[in-house]
């Protein structure tokens, strides 16, 4: 893996019109974002669309892209908004099918868990956090990163990811509380073992 700055001399000639130097940036980053895609929406077609979507979106955005966020954690963050996005909409046609499903059905274990993972108060929280402490928590939760991995894509010490972590929480929390009067307890062990 090349280091930020030769990465960065290759955004800078791509923002100068170079656009044959995006597919350099394309075979670097397409598995990487693959993998995550993947695992945020658990579905490898789903993926597969997802990474050739934000890379569009990359290439369609790079010249607003500034060199004080690494690449990495840019292209991420396009990346975490994209399949947040795709799952807000799969979770609609889900509760859109429901209304014309028998009640009689009995849900699956995987119904039950992306319900608990995906429920609209959970989603309220997440869409009450900024763009900078969403991406945290979708790198931390959904992509499971490490802190000292999450330190390395976002260029912050990891005591200060840990700090930051601990007040999303608290502010997810607080949101879903609020936004179903439910206990966080319910979904603390489903998440709060990788926050």
């Amino acid at each position: 893996m090349p280091d930020r700055q030769q990465v960065e001399e290759i955004i800078i000639r791509v923002q100068a019109g170079e656009q044959e130097c995006f597919s350099y940036i394309v075979d670097l980053y397409q598995q990487p974002v693959y993998r995550y895609c993947c695992r945020m929406l658990g579905n490898k077609q789903d993926a597969e669309d997802a990474v050739q979507d934000v890379l569009v979106k990359a290439y369609q955005s790079i010249r607003g892209y500034k060199p004080a966020v690494s690449f990495p954690a840019w292209l991420y963050r396009i990346a975490g908004n994209h399949c947040l996005n795709l799952l807000r909409r799969r979770r609609m046609q889900g509760h859109f099918l429901r209304l014309f499903r028998s009640d009689t059905a009995a849900a699956s274990p995987e119904q039950v868990l992306e319900e608990r993972l995906y429920s609209p108060a959970l989603e309220a929280a997440i869409g009450r956090l900024s763009l900078e402490e969403r991406n945290l928590l979708v790198l931390r939760v959904f992509e499971e990163q490490t802190f000292l991995e999450i330190s390395a894509i976002l260029n912050i010490s990891p005591n200060a990811l840990h700090k930051r972590m601990e007040r999303i929480k608290r502010k997810v929390r607080e949101t879903m509380q609020a936004e179903e009067g439910i206990s966080w307890n319910g979904q603390e062990s489903a998440m709060n073992t990788k926050i």
